[in-house]
């Protein structure tokens, strides 16, 4: 089910600007019970540069399908790499890279 998440990370003055989309079918309790599926969403993500914790969020049932986040920071450099993972309700575990461009 879990699928790789694109990231685009660009350098600009300075600040490191993050753009990502996980897939992942965010079911909330009304959109489970309409398709007769399990609830299941995003509880958890986090991106990290040089094994520095660069963003951290919890999530509930209210972000819309295939969530797209968007954050910056200062700190890095052209090459780089924008580790982001994220936890579901049901466990599963998803970790994917992206380079800093």
């Amino acid at each position: 089910m879990a699928k790789k998440t694109r990231i685009k990370a660009k350098l600009k003055k300075g600040i490191i600007t993050v753009k990502a989309m996980a897939k992942h079918s965010m079911l909330g309790h009304q959109e489970a019970k309409k398709a007769k599926k399990d609830v299941n969403f995003i509880t958890y993500m986090t991106a990290t540069v040089n094994d520095k914790l660069v963003y951290e969020v919890s999530t509930s049932q209210f972000l819309s399908k295939n969530p797209y986040i968007k954050f910056k920071f200062k700190g890095a450099q052209k090459g780089d790499k924008v580790i982001i993972s994220w936890v579901d309700l049901k466990g599963t575990t998803q970790t994917s890279i992206g380079k800093i461009k």
